[in-house]
């Protein structure tokens, strides 16, 4: 990734080890000023100077490639006079893209932040973004500097017992193998490792806004099969959120009644199907099965269940519901995935296995409308594991599925086979019978053909990253750029090889920052989705419009 001539010599590929090669630093200014542009979520100075700093180091590793390659073929190269001034040349070319990224770059990231109605950016936001990106490309250059010295001085080694250039070739592959080893084996590895152990002791720190429940028909309570201390601080929210009858008789009428809400902590069992089990029994003694609704919830990485979605589907059924879900990471969605996602998916088919065949035991006229549901990795999850053709004979009513990450199996095969006329970030699937896709704007009335017996609702906004993601985008222009775009995709935004794949993956790690786009999503739409799924009786749109007010003037959800 460098490069040194000593006078009077041709160029040796064994010589160069600091210097920084010109090609290199213009590819770094190319992919610094791409990083600049708009992306599918604002980012402050420290955020974007992160990516501009990694994409700069990218491209420049991408420069620097092309000029190893070029070396070790053999192919013609200036003398040392004529590669000094073509890299003098390159440089200032370099500068100048560089300064005028910069001049544009607190107005594209306005143009992101306008579609979400954020105020702009300040005057100091270019300055911060390229103090910081400086800083780190440095660092990342170093490293990688360091690298090509082992790969280079591995390779001058082998050269002396090969032939050709068999050992800078080997050289490479080594430095690849011995880095690979040392940043997976000991960085990744044990830094998610800590992050898991950091994230359990965190479930466990009581927090005092929560307090252990007195009726004995809730879970947690003294009655309770699960202990309140079992569930960690998201199964403890959860079961605390619970709406009383009195608030949903506010909105519903008098005869509303309290939710029955089970979930059962990670604690609570040592595997996957005795925490189903848990989570059944404790269900019967709280007669779920006796409510008009009954939802299996798969939780997100961290077992957090959204207010947004369950306090909504309560207000709408008049409380005659319950919701059960069981935790299986104390991770975030995206660190649960990357370290034990087999967790999510065997807690996801266990819980739904055993609740579905405690229901089919039902009398048919007395069983409750079975629901599945789901966030983020909790829609993954249960997408994954919900056994479709097993069911046919006697299926649950339908499920609704929030923010699918990109590796969902039935989001994928959904928007891979969309109607051609749909666009990617809201795919219309067949004749809409059986399968609607929503976001912001309400369209899930608007199929040409009226819902059939099962009914499955995607919820996705076209600016959530954690959708979006494809590796694909490293090399392809994806088809959710294509036009029309998403109202809360900024029509500025441009693919760029590479570096939009490091945008939309850097956006996944604060897809959470805007309420109401991104990953973020809220209370009104999920009240269209439930509405669309399940039929609330006596459901109208002013009925609607107040249960959305309702939401609307709550505090987010954390």
């Amino acid at each position: 990734m460098s490069e040194t001539v000593d006078a009077g010599e041709a160029p040796d590929w064994r010589r160069r080890h600091w210097v920084p090669t010109g090609l290199g630093i213009l590819f770094a200014a190319i992919f610094f000023v791409a990083s600049l542009t708009p992306s599918l979520i604002p980012r402050d100075p420290v955020m974007q100077g992160a990516l501009s700093g990694i994409s700069a180091a990218v491209g420049y590793g991408v420069g620097s490639l092309l000029v190893w390659v070029w070396r070790i073929m053999l192919l013609p190269l200036p003398g040392p006079s004529g590669e000094r001034a073509v890299r003098s040349l390159l440089v200032l070319v370099a500068l100048g893209l560089c300064g005028w990224g910069l001049w544009n770059a607190a107005e594209w990231q306005n143009a992101t932040r306008a579609v979400m109605q954020l105020e702009p950016v300040s005057t100091a936001h270019p300055i911060l973004v390229g103090g910081i990106a400086l800083a780190i490309f440095l660092v990342l250059w170093a490293a990688g500097s360091g690298f090509m010295l082992l790969a280079r001085r591995t390779g001058g080694a082998l050269g002396r017992v090969l032939p050709g250039r068999v050992g800078p070739v080997l050289g490479v592959l080594v430095a690849v193998f011995v880095s690979w080893t040392v940043v997976n084996g000991v960085l990744v590895r044990k830094g998610l490792a800590l992050a898991d152990d950091a994230f359990a002791a965190g479930e466990q720190v009581f927090d005092p806004a929560t307090e252990q429940p007195m009726d004995p028909m809730m879970t947690g309570s003294a009655a309770s099969l699960i202990g309140w201390d079992e569930l960690g601080n998201r199964g403890r929210d959860f079961i605390s959120r619970t709406p009383s009858a009195e608030e949903i008789a506010d909105y519903w009428g008098e005869d509303a009644k309290r939710p029955v809400r089970v979930y059962v902590g990670r604690v609570s069992a040592d595997t996957a199907r005795e925490r189903a089990e848990l989570a059944l029994e404790e269900l019967i003694r709280t007669g779920g099965f006796e409510r008009e609704l009954l939802i299996i919830t798969t939780p997100v990485g961290t077992g957090w269940m959204d207010p947004g979605a369950h306090d909504t589907i309560d207000f709408m059924w008049g409380g005659d519901t319950a919701q059960v879900g069981a935790q299986y990471s104390y991770l975030t969605s995206v660190l649960s995935i990357l370290t034990n996602v087999e967790y999510g998916l065997d807690q996801a088919r266990a819980l739904f296995d055993v609740i579905y065949g405690h229901w089919l035991t039902l009398p048919e006229g007395e069983r409750p409308h079975l629901y599945i549901h789901g966030l983020s990795q909790g829609a993954l999850n249960s997408q994954a594991e919900f056994p479709l053709f097993d069911v046919l004979d006697a299926p649950p009513k339908g499920a609704m599925w929030a923010g699918s990450p990109f590796v969902s199996p039935l989001w994928s095969y959904v928007r891979s086979n969309r109607n051609p006329d749909s666009p990617a970030w809201r795919p219309s699937f067949g004749n809409g019978s059986m399968i609607r896709v929503t976001n912001q704007a309400n369209t899930l009335d608007s199929a040409p053909a009226p819902w059939g017996p099962i009914r499955f609702v995607f919820l996705s906004y076209g600016s959530d990253p954690i959708v979006n993601f494809d590796f694909a985008t490293l090399w392809r222009r994806p088809a959710w750029l294509e036009e029309p775009r998403a109202s809360d995709v900024s029509p500025e935004m441009r693919w760029f090889p590479l570096v939009t794949a490091f945008q939309v993956g850097l956006d996944m790690t604060i897809a959470l920052a805007i309420e109401g786009y991104g990953h973020f999503y809220v209370a009104e739409d999920y009240i269209d989705a439930w509405a669309a799924l399940t039929d609330p009786p006596g459901w109208s749109e002013a009925r609607a419009e107040e249960l959305k007010a309702i939401f609307e003037a709550r505090p987010p959800p954390w």
